[in-house]
């Protein structure tokens, strides 16, 4: 039988118990002040971006930062991360960090603290984070990630004289290993790992473990073992203190076969320990009043002024300026979880409706080509671009009139509090974080006047073509429309809530471990 098991929004109980008791041990009112956290991440704003990871990496520590918890990011030293370090310095060499040699430097961007694991044979090719010039995966990523994941264990055993974090924060499967290395080697400093999105599993063949350093024992069903295989997310999610993910529904919804992904056996054995907290989103990067890319910025009360973007915008994807219908727009992944084979199909009802359609990202090949077909037959009305670059990113939010996120799952998505900041009106499907945060357009909710977009169910092609009906018919009333924008554009996204609740969880875990490493504040201004 499953455990039940209800996400808060709020801190629990114990967190808040925890904190209360960090206020009275002298931490401060605003949290655990001082508090050090490492943080390890395959990839963070503004250096290195491949989707929502980046975001959340790059935004949660500067939002942290006001509750007095210092966090700095390990990341790998990437091609694109080596060329935007103006100064780093050198802190440590690893001689063999899994057969190769690595140097680990601490420098500091756009407010963000970050430690680089600087290894060329490791990082430094051509391609993405995690594949190359042609798409397809780093054949030793298994490596790449599991040296990342050493180095942070290192870290969080001291091997930088006079920095130990309070607390390790994992993200994904990429560095979930951190924690297995951490208790191979007895560091019992609290770990929480966040599931971004269960899909990706870090899953290898089991004759790789002796390869990254870890003995046979870890190959178990209480470890790593995974259908055969050898699962990363699975060791992280064995050994961590606390697991999060993106959305409170999410939460609920991977205890379940259909969104477990295989996963869900192991979930519902440390349901006590999961809960979901829902991303936020950086206010100053989003901001279409100050937003530097966008050709001419707006407000609430100047909406009027997305005109000019959008001129820009049907220019620049060379589409026909002249037609007075709504511009739908997609900023995505192209991939069959995000939904996109079924956008493909139904990408002409907005177009039949006197519509247009940008659907900007890449993906799947065979999704890419569906698109690509379907444009095809629209020229003028229909573009698609495969790639993708933020400040286009931000034209298109400032210049469309709705954006299309049709997943079949979504942890939490952020594509959608993006659209609502800049009044572009959100048609998703009603799944984990986007049923969230998304209030659907029905009778009621815009009676209420608390209506900001459009949910779809079930996840189908049918589902999402009766969504576009309904979001084209309100675009046919500029009043309704204008309403949708208003309220979208009102709601409340930002870091700061989501934030003290990390705070809670910080807090909790450190407070019950009794390991508190940041107490000198002589040892903190003598490192970083």
């Amino acid at each position: 039988m499953m455990n039940a098991y209800v996400p808060f929004d709020e801190p629990r109980r114990d967190e808040r118990s925890a904190m209360d008791q960090g206020i009275k041990a002298g931490y401060g009112k605003r949290g655990l002040p001082g508090m050090r956290i490492l943080s390890v991440t395959s990839e963070i704003f503004p250096l290195v971006k491949t989707g929502g990871l980046a975001d959340v990496t790059g935004s949660l520590p500067k939002a942290l930062a006001p509750l007095g918890i210092e966090t700095t990011s390990l990341i790998p030293g990437y091609p694109q991360v080596m060329q935007q370090l103006k100064s780093a310095m050198p802190l440590v060499t690893f001689e063999n960090l899994l057969g190769e040699k690595a140097s680990l430097l601490h420098t500091r961007v756009e407010g963000l603290s970050l430690f680089v694991l600087d290894a060329p044979a490791l990082y430094d090719r051509p391609g993405g984070p995690y594949v190359d010039e042609d798409g397809i995966d780093h054949p030793d990523n298994w490596r790449r990630f599991a040296a990342l994941s050493l180095a942070a264990a290192e870290i969080a055993d001291g091997v930088l004289p006079g920095w130990v974090p309070d607390l390790v924060h994992t993200h994904d499967w990429q560095s979930a290993l951190t924690s297995v290395y951490m208790r191979e080697r007895g560091c019992r400093t609290p770990v929480v790992l966040t599931i971004h999105n269960l899909a990706f599993q870090g899953q290898y063949p089991a004759g790789v473990l002796m390869s990254i350093g870890l003995p046979p024992e870890a190959y178990s069903m209480n470890r790593m073992e995974y259908f055969g295989d050898i699962s990363f997310l699975k060791g992280g999610l064995q050994t961590v203190d606390a697991i999060t993910t993106v959305s409170p529904t999410y939460a609920r919804e991977i205890l379940t076969p259909r969104f477990g992904m295989g996963m869900d056996g192991v979930l519902n054995a440390r349901v006590s320990d999961l809960r979901g907290i829902v991303n936020g989103i950086d206010l100053d990067i989003w901001d279409p009043s100050t937003d530097p890319h966008l050709p001419r910025n707006y407000g609430v009360g100047t909406l009027r002024r997305k005109r000019e973007n959008r001129a820009v915008l049907l220019e620049r994807f060379g589409l026909d300026a002249g037609r007075e219908g709504p511009l739908f727009s997609a900023v995505s992944r192209l991939t069959w979880q995000k939904g996109f084979d079924m956008f493909a199909d139904t990408a002409d009802e907005i177009i039949r409706h006197g519509g247009q359609v940008i659907v900007f990202g890449q993906g799947d090949r065979e999704i890419e080509r569906a698109l690509a077909d379907t444009a095809a037959r629209f020229p003028g009305r229909m573009a698609v671009h495969f790639g993708y670059d933020e400040p286009t990113a931000h034209l298109i939010h400032g210049g469309s009139d709705a954006i299309v996120q049709p997943s079949r799952f979504e942890p939490c998505g952020l594509t959608q509090l993006y659209a609502l900041r800049y009044g572009c009106v959100p048609v998703v499907s009603r799944t984990g974080g986007l049923s969230e945060t998304i209030i659907d357009a029905n009778d009621a909710a815009m009676s209420a006047r608390v209506a900001t977009g459009f949910q779809f169910h079930p996840v189908t092609t049918d589902g999402l073509r009766l969504a576009l009906r309904r979001a084209l018919h309100a675009y046919a009333d500029p009043k309704m429309w204008a309403r949708l924008q208003n309220q979208g554009m009102k709601a409340k996204f930002s870091w700061e809530r989501s934030a003290q609740q990390y705070a809670a969880v910080y807090a909790n875990l450190v407070l019950k471990s009794g390991h508190v490493a940041s107490t000198s504040s002589d040892i903190r201004r003598a490192t970083l």
